[in-house]
């Protein structure tokens, strides 16, 4: 699946079967379905899902728990990276291991 295809799917009632965890969390993000993407990251243990769980936390406001999950994600605070380009960056990552 490409980006612009994902982007595409985001008019749909549901996500792509297809879809990563992490794709499908980000795909809800996108929706303004913040509580069922970090429903869907939230009991995952793993470093993918530390790092969208950061960005969650970082569009959410909560600077303080993002830093947090970008630590157990072994990745800095993205400054100077907006929201939207660091929704792209983790989309377009995910999407390479489909």
């Amino acid at each position: 699946m490409t980006f612009e295809e994902f982007e595409a799917s985001l008019t749909s009632d549901q996500p792509p079967a297809i879809l990563s965890p992490y794709l499908t969390a980000l795909w809800h993000e996108k929706r303004d379905d913040w509580k069922t993407a970090h429903e869907i990251v939230q009991d995952i243990s793993d470093r993918n899902a530390a790092r969208v769980h950061a960005y969650l936390h970082r569009r959410e406001g909560d600077e303080g728990n993002a830093r947090y999950w970008y630590g157990q994600a072994n990745e800095p605070f993205p400054s100077g990276q907006s929201l939207e380009e660091e929704w792209k960056s983790l989309a377009n990552s995910f999407l390479s291991s489909l």
